[in-house]
């Protein structure tokens, strides 16, 4: 039963009241926070996290959840620096290839899904796991990738002032507007919230939810390979060991963004203010000195734990009033 319009806005409302409370806090105490280079920072540092988190998004909205995306940002790096270093394939084709086994892999655990029965966090466990191993088929250790345009590329970006705006933050914003494009102008994301807000009303009305959970899941997959490579653009490598846990974070970016978890409401707008949240607390204690970057995942926990609360009293609220 869907919320009233005004219970689902409280998420969101509530991530975003955060968000600025948090920026205002650490504005005050340090002072280059107002600057636009620590602004794009925020996005440069965080990009990949940022892009997965965007198709996680979809993936929690339709009542799902997608444990294999970490692995397959490892998995698309390490596969794309080999592609380059060790068979001498050029960067585009490289990237093209990547870009479409992250997709399959993606439509893949979908299947799983839609044609085995098995629950999304076992199937995408399984995932992950296929996902990792494979990374360290194509290479035990980290490759360097020494090939002069892809060198030239994680250089380049689009000037601002005294800033820059790189490709890898240019990636990320291009992902943030065609998943707001998707969800909210699009039938596709009308049919992903209609299966997550119920299966079974969704089959009445005639949604394909079967085609919807593996076009969501393909969309996973795309952009953590997206996201892989978005990552050896920084790093100039590819590392078979990188991203571990950055399923995690993916998913407490789009919950604290105010997506439920329990599928059919949400926002990708929601998920870009749960990604500057991060990227706040990130800066911040790195800003302060004296603190770790252990105290990151301290204050996202706290955060997290905060927001399913919320979700929970908002979705016994809205239950009661509906009644």
């Amino acid at each position: 039963m869907k919320l009233p319009l005004s219970h689902r806005h409280v998420p969101l409302l509530s991530t975003a009241a955060v968000c600025l409370l948090l920026y205002a806090v650490c504005a005050m105490r340090y002072p280059h926070f107002f600057s636009l280079e620590v602004f794009l920072n925020f996005f440069r540092n965080n990009a990949p996290l940022g892009i997965v988190a965007v198709g996680m998004t979809f993936v929690i909205l339709s009542g799902g959840i997608d444990l294999s995306v970490g692995s397959v940002v490892a998995c698309s790096g390490i596969l794309a620096a080999a592609l380059m270093e060790k068979a001498g394939v050029p960067p585009p084709v490289a990237i093209v290839l990547v870009l479409a086994g992250g997709a399959a892999f993606g439509l893949l655990m979908g299947c799983t899904i839609r044609y085995l029965g098995l629950p999304p966090f076992i199937a995408t466990l399984a995932g992950m796991f296929l996902a990792r191993g494979l990374g360290f088929m194509a290479s035990l250790s980290a490759l360097t990738i020494r090939n002069g345009l892809y060198r030239a590329a994680s250089q380049w970006g689009i000037e601002i002032g005294r800033a820059q705006a790189s490709l890898a933050t240019l990636a990320f914003l291009a992902v943030l507007a065609a998943g707001v494009y998707l969800a909210t102008w699009t039938a596709f994301g009308r049919n992903v919230y209609a299966v997550g807000g119920s299966e079974d009303a969704a089959l009445l009305m005639g949604v394909p939810v079967g085609r919807t959970k593996l076009a969501v899941y393909a969309l996973s997959g795309l952009c953590a390979a997206l996201a892989g490579i978005v990552a050896t653009l920084s790093k100039s490598s590819g590392d078979p060991r990188a991203a571990f846990g950055l399923e995690l974070e993916a998913i407490a970016t789009v919950v604290i963004g105010g997506t439920l978890l329990t599928g059919g409401v949400g926002y990708v707008f929601g998920t870009l203010l749960g990604f500057l949240i991060f990227g706040i607390i990130d800066e911040g204690i790195r800003s302060e000195g004296t603190l770790n970057s252990s105290w990151t995942r301290v204050a996202v926990g706290v955060l997290l734990l905060l927001f399913i609360l919320l979700q929970k009293l908002v979705a016994r609220t809205g239950l009661r009033r509906a009644a």
